[in-house]
């Protein structure tokens, strides 16, 4: 796939930094042209709205509010999202100077692996909330005497490390070229070599490419969309069962959040698995992508500075309601605590009918 690569999130298959690095379009080009202009407006704004965003969420989580269970999960999100927003103007200046890479090598490597450490962070945070909730309703016992922030923080814990256990491959490969029209290049050397003509090199890039996109899609997509699926089924079955409010706001917020998640990373993981397959070679299947991953791009970064916004307004029957009180509202736990407290009364009683 050549001269489409707008972003740390996305793969170039043809080895060399002369045949991968993008150019900007030719003004000539409308379609093109509205696209590349269209990045750089998308990429300006998610970096305006996460920085502030999620700099909010964690100035009034952080450091305002009682540290829940639920506060933790969500703090942790936004510090994910801030971290990425945060490093976007690299790429927002990387995309206007026509795909030019001031910045050095070590910034290339970095920023390629904040993009994908932030996805895999928010995605395994997501998970282990639909876990939370899943648990909670299902064994409301066990979590009333185990559900602590200090579990919450050390589980947290472990999430990052496995995303930036899954995620560092991207610093390992990123890598920076200088071509013959004096344009540096923030590429990914798969092969990690500069002979690519050679045919072990090619050979191996496309391995490890593969393997890369495959491995992106079930950690990054696949099974935590499963997982979470079956989460939110139980809850909600466990919801209507128990005659509970219709959507209690806690519940709507993590399913916006979870489904905001999934709505702005699945074109790009649909266009990583298109680039791989045997069509990828066709004239057709090259204009998909050479038109559709700077769509699939901007909307997977744009996904960063949308949960501050969902948990603002999601639910809100007013919008007098200060921010704090709108960030408890959202990360609140009463509803869910409910459910698990009819449960559990119902144990109880049952037990005691049993007993007597």
């Amino acid at each position: 796939m050549e001269n489409i690569s707008l972003s740390p999130f996305l793969t170039p298959s043809t080895p060399g930094p002369e045949k991968i690095t993008p150019s900007a379009p030719d003004p000539s080009q409308g379609i093109e042209r509205i696209l590349y202009l269209l990045s750089i407006a998308v990429y300006g704004v998610a970096c305006l709205l996460g920085v502030t965003g999620n700099g909010l969420v964690i100035w009034i989580a952080g450091f305002k509010m009682e540290k829940t269970v639920n506060v933790v999960w969500f703090l942790n999100l936004a510090l994910a999202d801030f971290v990425f927003t945060f490093f976007l103007p690299l790429s927002i200046t990387y995309t206007a100077l026509g795909f030019h890479w001031p910045f050095g090598r070590f910034l290339c490597k970095l920023n390629s692996s904040l993009a994908f450490l932030n996805m895999f962070a928010s995605v395994f945070l997501l998970t282990v909330i639909s876990l939370d909730r899943c648990l909670l309703v299902v064994l409301p016992v066990w979590s009333r005497n185990h559900r602590t922030p200090r579990l919450a923080w050390a589980i947290a814990l472990v999430t990052w490390g496995a995303a930036l256990l899954i995620s560092s491959p991207y610093f390992l490969f990123r890598d920076t070229a200088l071509s013959a029209r004096n344009v540096t290049s923030c590429y990914n050397n798969f092969a990690l070599s500069s002979n690519y003509t050679s045919e072990e090199s090619r050979s191996l890039w496309k391995k490890r490419h593969r393997a890369m996109i495959l491995a992106r899609f079930v950690f990054g997509f696949l099974l935590p969309f499963t997982v979470i699926a079956v989460c939110h089924g139980v809850v909600a079955f466990q919801v209507q069962r128990r005659r509970l409010a219709k959507s209690p706001k806690p519940l709507r917020i993590i399913a916006a959040v979870t489904a905001s998640f999934f709505l702005c990373y699945s074109p790009y993981h649909v266009l990583s698995l298109l680039e791989m397959s045997k069509t990828s070679g066709s004239p057709m299947v090259k204009r998909v992508l050479h038109l559709g991953v700077p769509l699939a791009s901007s909307l997977a970064f744009f996904n960063s500075c949308l949960n501050p916004l969902l948990y603002v307004f999601v639910g809100q029957k007013s919008f007098r309601r200060s921010m704090r009180g709108a960030f408890e509202g959202a990360f609140g736990e009463d509803a869910l605590l409910s459910l698990s407290s009819k449960r559990k009364s119902r144990a109880a009683s049952q037990t005691e009918i049993r007993m007597a």
